[in-house]
């Protein structure tokens, strides 16, 4: 199975929702590091689709000046002109896999989609 996470090596989550999949044989795993290589508008849109989420679902307030900025409150195409400016503000880990997507928070929500 392929699956890819969209990860942040700083994040203590996105980290152990990465061991899990490392440890898995099956698994043909792309690890795209979000802030140095952030995915498109379209993309984003398409991960929280998939996942089933709103864009507001996937907005990461902790460590971010997002609440400052009013995004909570603000509509799908803001927080997603937002987010691909400032990648930090992209929940983190999101997986996708053949199965779906899943915003991996706890970790083992990663197991829904393997």
């Amino acid at each position: 199975m392929k699956a890819t996470i969209w990860h942040n090596p700083k994040c203590g989550t996105s980290r152990k929702t990465l061991a899990i999949l490392e440890n898995l044989s099956s698994v043909d795993l792309t690890v795209v590091e979000y802030l140095k290589d952030p995915p498109t508008r379209e993309k984003l849109a398409e991960l929280y689709g998939s996942a089933g989420i709103a864009p507001a679902e996937g907005l990461r307030l902790r460590g971010t000046d997002a609440e400052d900025r009013g995004l909570p409150d603000a509509d799908a195409d803001t927080i997603l002109d937002a987010m691909v400016a400032d990648p930090i503000l992209i929940e983190r880990p999101l997986v996708e896999t053949e199965k779906g997507v899943r915003l991996c928070r706890p970790q083992d929500k990663v197991l829904e989609i393997l």
